[in-house]
């Protein structure tokens, strides 16, 4: 089986969830013998990498893309100045080389994988991590992007998307047949979280008021309008009021950096909010380690892997119930998005009994390592399989 897969990001050159999947989601296929040749946007070394054969589109490298911040912060022509070169690359790449299955990525390389069915004839898998809709959190977002979006999720032979949430929206947004889509929820890798040792120098601070009985509360996410931090800060000022002893990590960066700077300075809690701006690596491990209580406030997230490696890595899990992950999850506390009050009490819920945040804890532990990218790659094959069989209408 040959795979052509169009991706936009991979680690350790990604900006979020997106690249963590399909690097996860790749590697899986790979070890079950599937011979994958993945197109990325930009140029970087992937020595460690042995296992599929990643092409470059352009000779543009990672920081001068600014992979880690360009599909949320560049404007959309910039955006689309690089998709036109990393269309003309798989039209000149299918020049010689025929796979069997086509597996596109969000909007970013749909249109590479329309080019690429039209020139082949070969079945078109667009996966869905997000939408225009989600990301844009409103009814309305980039015309441009919808216009790509639906055109995608049209030709597509078959669509994938990683929650039932996404699944409803693109019937509903987009007309697009229910029967023509698949649900493959994201996993988490548990081996490649093991094998660390928590660092406490790193968030020294933190620590120090751990000791003194405070409750860390942590978010890692790109601050945008998606992630709905504006209500996580309101509902973190109304469980301070409640409850002095708690903390708010914010780990990430984004296009409302400042906004929510001046919003926990306005809601007096500046002094009990600390953002550490974007992470990876040994703080990004360490910013989960130091939490007590980790929120996912998003206003619509299609899934959520932030969440399972939170629960791996000991927190207590709070996630609004416009989230994906929570159709996995049943050992967390929801609410939505906009019930700041609910929020609010949960937090403080948490904090203070010992016996509630223990068994969320250990419960959730159950739960998030029972899922596995060898079952997304396993029904991911079947797709594929079923595709070149004539299966799937």
């Amino acid at each position: 089986m040959k795979l052509l897969m169009l991706g936009w990001e991979f680690p350790p050159h990604n900006s979020g969830g997106l690249g963590v999947a399909c690097y996860h989601m790749a590697k899986a296929l790979a070890g079950k013998g599937v011979d994958i040749d993945f197109v990325l946007p930009y140029h970087a070394e992937y020595p460690d990498v042995d296992w599929m054969k990643i092409h470059s589109a352009s000779n543009i490298k990672p920081h001068q893309r600014a992979a880690s911040t360009m599909v949320y912060t560049s404007t959309v022509g910039e955006i689309r100045e690089v998709q036109k070169q990393y269309i003309a690359f798989v039209e000149q790449l299918l020049d010689t080389y025929t796979p069997d299955v086509i597996h596109a990525h969000d909007w970013l390389t749909m249109e590479a994988g329309m080019h690429a069915k039209k020139l082949t004839g070969l079945p078109l898998v667009v996966h869905v991590h997000a939408t225009e809709f989600d990301r844009s959190g409103s009814e309305r977002g980039n015309p441009v992007i919808h216009d790509i979006e639906y055109s995608g999720l049209m030709m597509a032979d078959r669509i994938i998307t990683v929650s039932n949430l996404t699944k409803s929206l693109i019937v509903h947004k987009y007309g697009i047949p229910a029967n023509k889509i698949e649900v493959i929820h994201n996993a988490v890798d548990v081996d490649s979280l093991a094998n660390y040792e928590y660092d406490m120098s790193t968030y020294k601070y933190i620590e120090s008021l751990r000791d003194e009985g405070y409750t860390v509360v942590i978010t890692l996410t790109r601050l945008t309008v998606q992630k709905g931090l504006t209500h996580l800060l309101q509902a973190f000022a109304k469980a301070s009021q409640k409850y002095d002893r708690l903390v708010l990590v914010i780990a990430g960066d984004g296009e409302q950096r400042d906004e929510l700077l001046l919003e926990s300075a306005s809601l007096g809690i500046a002094d009990k909010v600390f953002f550490t701006g974007f992470v990876r690596g040994k703080q990004w491990r360490d910013a989960y380690q130091v939490g007590d209580v980790f929120v996912m406030s998003s206003v619509s997230e299609p899934f959520g892997i932030t969440a399972l490696e939170a629960a791996h890595h000991d927190n207590a899990i709070i996630v609004t119930k416009q989230s994906g992950v929570s159709e996995v999850l049943n050992s967390v506390l929801r609410y939505d998005f906009w019930d700041i009050d609910k929020l609010a009490d949960q937090i403080v819920g948490v904090a203070l009994s010992p016996s509630l945040s223990s068994s969320l804890r250990a419960n959730v532990q159950h739960e998030y390592a029972r899922m596995s990218w060898h079952t997304v790659a396993d029904k991911c094959k079947d797709i594929y399989a079923r595709l070149r069989a004539g299966a799937i209408a």
